[in-house]
């Protein structure tokens, strides 16, 4: 891959997740994703290609090679979403004249719905934490995930101006740079409070920087996304449910859990963050599956 376009992925990988606030999790699957692409022009043709070989044509023959190797769709759909804007940042800095992913149809997904924990669940696992210095730490962790929904790239962007304890609420930096209120509830004040109160002063002194991070590990620097994801996977395993549970599954619950207690749907969609009404519209199929699911089992004509 030649110099310049290494520095122009590197300056659009800068961009999505310094501007736009897309998480390191998308930053690492987009590169991952774009570096492939790049890497298939490169086969195509060899020596030095340009950014103007890169047209509709070769877009399309990358995708039928990852249909032919037998790629999931929901992989490709988000390879042609990295690949577009990619092609859209490529097109800004006058490298490219066209997108040549904007015309590439993305492959129609099989609708799954999203996995969630029930209230039982939830209820034990907020129960697993211990009353140390780290378990502190981790139940103010999983009862902001789940009391205020916020995605776990969110989590992490918190820092200590981003609570109001008195107001109860917290102030999420969301994808596309967008800022919303969150509300927070009594138990997950409790918590933040606790760690607040008799954690992050000791982890603090840990580290010999002065950060204003909201959540710290155990060296006193800002907690990161998979420490996130690591954490939660320890709670799980003690938990020993057959499901599999991520940060974003508590958000799934959160949203589960409002809709079964009648809350509104634009509520809801404004709470998450979601810019269309459609991605809030599935979990009311959940909803709507579970009580099926209860009519068939409690009706003696169902």
């Amino acid at each position: 891959m030649g110099n310049v376009w290494v520095e122009q992925l590197e300056g659009y990988l800068s961009f999505i997740q310094g501007v736009k606030n897309f998480s390191s999790h998308t930053v690492s699957n987009y590169r991952r994703d774009i570096e492939q692409f790049l890497d298939f022009l490169r086969r195509m043709s060899p020596g030095d290609f340009l950014f103007s070989s890169v047209d509709t044509y070769s877009a399309r023959r990358y995708l039928a090679s990852l249909v032919a190797a037998a790629y999931a769709r929901r992989t490709i759909a988000r390879q042609v979403a990295a690949l577009r804007s990619y092609g859209r940042y490529l097109c800004r800095e006058q490298l490219l004249e066209v997108n040549p992913f904007v015309g590439i149809r993305t492959p129609k997904l099989e609708h799954r719905l999203p996995q969630f924990l029930d209230v039982p669940e939830i209820s034990e696992l907020m129960l697993l934490p211990s009353d140390t210095l780290l378990g502190r730490r981790d139940s103010a962790i999983l009862e902001l995930l789940y009391g205020a929904g916020i995605r776990v790239s969110e989590l992490t962007g918190l820092n200590l101006q981003s609570v109001d304890k008195e107001q109860q609420y917290v102030l999420v930096f969301g994808k596309g740079a967008k800022e919303r209120i969150v509300p927070v509830g009594r138990k997950s004040l409790q918590a933040l409070g606790a760690y607040l109160q008799d954690s992050r002063p000791l982890l603090c002194r840990l580290s010999p920087g002065a950060t204003d991070a909201l959540f710290l590990n155990n060296s006193g620097t800002p907690l990161s996304d998979r420490s996130v994801r690591r954490i939660l996977e320890k709670y799980v395993a003690m938990l020993a449910v057959r499901k599999r549970v991520t940060p974003h599954t508590l958000r799934h619950s959160f949203a589960t859990h409002m809709l079964d207690n009648g809350a509104d749907l634009r509520a809801v969609q404004e709470l998450l963050g979601h810019v269309s009404l459609k991605t809030t519209q599935i979990y009311t199929h959940v909803t709507s599956e579970r009580l099926l699911a209860v009519y068939r089992k409690a009706h003696p004509r169902a």
